[in-house]
């Protein structure tokens, strides 16, 4: 394996993983955009979950993975033979309809990308988001990249000075429109990359914009509840439409651009005769507030997606409902597509090493991070009771050694030396449940087990079998390593890092924190606790060294070292005649009987509660005495 103590500086990268099934066939949140491809009648859905999925007349065909945070919206391009595809992981990427694989991305952006536009005529596609700026991409030209040579020119188009949600461009690609917080749209002309104007009239952010084919014409909705249609060669609003009762996020025309159909936070689809606005249907009323549509391929139903995971299409009014006054029944769903419930709660127990989840169907389950996966289902049983029964069940205190997020509605764990240390968590073989380890007090890392296991199959990485200190993770689990509060340098999958190209890659990205400890095996220094141990008052001046009398003993020992070693030293060293050292230290003869005397007669106390003998330090520091101060640790002798 290639060295990399000299790579360049970059930002601090971070670790990650993503606990999941194999093969993830249902969304698991709410899905930002739907597209259909009507040659193949396949639909494809970009889910909150990071997965782009295909669907072909409700089976599910294969998942697209590749981004790590939100996918926010997808084109079909090229016939149906490529897809492209923007994240909050503010990349990019163009993929392999058919085959479903990411062919290369683009990290040209700074920010989330929220929206694309694409002019069928000339293969175009333009994308925008939160960092203000506007790219135009030929996809001919982006087909030709590969993963790894993947440098191209784009255009860019400036001047918007706030966030952009909102895109839309004509077939032959003559106009674009930019919808952001400035509750105003921006007009160029993408083959100048010249401004045409601005349109002002909505009073909050335009999230929503379709454009006439010719180019003359826009319709804008906005979190201002209304939708606004545009003359762009007069640049004036020349019609508001207001039909929904909260921010209107979805916006879709027919191809004549007489009649539109609108949704959004108000969970209702309302299809208007754009000839006489007056004339609206409501098509249906979805269970949660609607993200995205797109019609079917015979244009006579329309795919909804929402912030729920689950995906429908609806029958839509016709023209005769519209002209001969004929009544038409709302809510007549076509098809659907289940989605499957998101985590949406989360809860790291005491061990430091079990995760408690409840998800939006009220199921509670599970997870070991060791193992990244889910190790029990407990069903719809009461959240809290279940994290208090388990921590009850053992007191102890392991420091955070992980962050965790469910953005994605998965359980995502993050590793790195920022502000949480992954290697802070040290416990024995036999707390780590190492049950046929030759020693069960040897310490373990949790961090290190965890990265060893996700780097496993990456060349030159040994993990320690010889003392059986060794965890697996299953091989699909996406590794992602990231900088801090920043973009995604490389995913992989953990079964694929020994390729040639990933571990190239790999090469390049892994930061020497992680190398230094699976490649050479470093041992990380252990945490600290100071304390002071006195005798208790009961304690017979008599038995005590002359000198500790006139002072307490200010101890510093490894933070996991149990009670029994401070009792031991207590024998030891206080009552007995060797020299006062720290507990657990070099010579430090672990007596059996001292002075007449026996383990069993000495008891600690903290904050005058009797401590277990079996607890850590940082356990009794933690539960116990709750100070910031040094901890105070008395000891008592019972006669027999």
């Amino acid at each position: 394996m290639t060295s990399l103590k000299n790579q360049n500086p970059r930002k601090k990268v971070q670790v990650s993983m993503v606990i999941c099934d194999a093969e993830e066939k249902k969304h698991r949140s709410g899905v930002n955009a739907v597209q259909l491809d009507p040659h193949l009648d396949r639909l494809y859905s970009a889910g909150r979950d990071s997965i782009i999925r295909v669907h072909q007349h409700e089976k599910f065909i294969h998942g697209m993975e590749h981004h790590t945070d939100w996918v926010n919206d997808i084109v079909i391009c090229c016939g149906g033979r490529n897809l492209i595809s923007a994240s909050s992981d503010t990349t990019v990427k163009v993929w392999n309809a058919y085959k479903g694989f990411c062919m290369s991305t683009l990290r040209t952006h700074k920010d989330y990308v929220k929206a694309l536009a694409y002019a069928k005529d000339r293969e175009h596609v333009a994308s925008a988001g939160f960092d203000k700026a506007i790219y135009l991409w030929d996809i001919n030209t982006l087909t030709a990249l590969t993963a790894s040579n993947n440098t191209v020119t784009t255009s860019s188009l400036t001047g918007c000075k706030e966030s952009i949600y909102s895109l839309a461009m004509n077939p032959p690609g003559t106009v674009i429109i930019s919808g952001s917080t400035e509750r105003g749209l921006r007009i160029w002309d993408p083959r100048t990359c010249g401004k045409i104007c601005k349109l002002k009239g909505h009073t909050e952010t335009v999230k929503a914009l379709v454009i006439s084919r010719d180019g003359t014409q826009c319709i804008s909705g906005s979190s201002d509840g209304s939708i606004k249609v545009w003359n762009i060669g007069q640049q004036r609003c020349i019609q508001t439409i207001i039909v929904h009762t909260d921010s209107v996020w979805a916006l879709l025309v027919n191809e004549s651009f007489t009649y539109l159909i609108s949704g959004g936070r108000d969970k209702k689809v309302i299809m208007t005769d754009l000839k006489n606005i007056q004339n609206t249907i409501l098509v249906c009323t979805e269970e949660a507030p609607i993200l995205k549509m797109c019609f079917t391929a015979d244009q006579q139903g329309v795919w909804v997606s929402t912030s729920s995971s689950t995906v429908r299409c609806w029958k839509l009014p016709t023209e005769l409902h519209f002209k001969d006054d004929i009544s038409f029944l709302s809510n007549q769903q076509i098809s659907v597509i289940p989605g499957d419930a998101a985590i949406i709660k989360a809860t790291v127990l005491n061990d430091k090493r079990h995760i408690l989840t409840k998800d939006s169907a009220e199921n509670v389950a599970l997870y070991d991070v060791l193992r990244a996966c889910r190790v029990q289902e407990l069903g719809p049983v009461n959240y809290i009771n279940e994290i208090n029964t388990r921590n009850s069940e053992k007191l102890m205190y392991v420091p955070n050694w992980f962050n965790l997020d469910l953005k994605t509605g998965m359980l995502a764990i993050h590793l790195g030396q920022d502000e949480v240390d992954c290697f802070s968590a040290w416990v024995s073989a036999k707390e780590a449940g190492i049950k046929d380890h030759p020693e069960p007090d040897f310490k373990v890392n949790y961090g290190k087990l965890l990265l060893q296991a996700l780097f496993e199959h990456w060349r030159g990485v040994q993990t320690d079998q010889e003392n059986k200190v060794y965890f697996s993770v299953p091989r699909h689990i996406p590794l992602i390593l990231s900088e801090i509060g920043g973009r995604t340098l490389y995913r992989v999958l953990v079964g694929d890092t020994a390729g040639d190209t990933e571990n190239a890659l790999l090469n390049e990205t892994v930061p020497n924190w992680v190398i230094s400890n699976i490649e050479d095996n470093t041992t990380t220094k252990f945490l600290k606790v100071q304390f002071y141990l006195k005798p208790d008052s009961s304690v017979p001046a008599n038995l005590l060294k002359p000198d500790r009398l006139k002072k307490s003993d200010r101890l510093i020992a490894n933070d996991f070292i149990q009670c029994r070693k401070v009792a031991e030293h207590v024998l030891d060293k206080l009552l007995g005649e060797g020299t006062a050292t720290s507990p657990g230290s070099e010579g430090d003869v672990q007596s059996q009987t001292t002075n007449g005397y026996t383990l069993d007669q000495i008891q600690l106390l903290c904050a005058d509660q009797p401590v277990d003998l079996l607890m850590d330090l940082r356990t009794v520091k933690h539960y116990m005495w709750k100070y910031s101060s040094d901890l105070v640790l008395h000891y008592k002798i019972f006669t027999k």
